[in-house]
C-alpha cells in the first residue's frame, strides 16, 4: 500500500438523538458523530411505525394532485 494516501481509521463515538451512545471505528474526521436515528429507535428495527411529516410534503402532494 502507498503511504500517505489512506484516511486515518480511528475509534469514534456515535450519539443518537434518542440518547444511545456506542463506539465504532471510522474514517470520520471528528471524534464524535451525532445521528438522528439508530438501530434502537428506527421503526424498521423496533417494529413500530411512526409517521412524521415535518415539512408538509404530504399536504403539498395532496394539494398538487387534488387528493383528499
Amino acid at each position: 500500500m502507498k503511504s500517505g494516501i489512506h484516511p486515518n481509521y480511528h475509534e469514534i463515538t456515535v450519539e443518537c438523538q434518542c440518547g444511545v451512545k456506542f463506539a465504532t471505528r471510522s474514517t470520520y474526521k471528528e471524534d464524535e458523530l451525532k445521528v438522528a436515528v439508530c438501530s434502537q429507535c428506527h421503526p424498521f428495527y423496533t417494529g413500530t411505525s411512526k409517521f412524521v411529516d415535518t415539512t408538509g410534503r404530504v399536504d403539498k402532494f395532496r394539494k398538487k394532485y387534488g387528493l383528499k
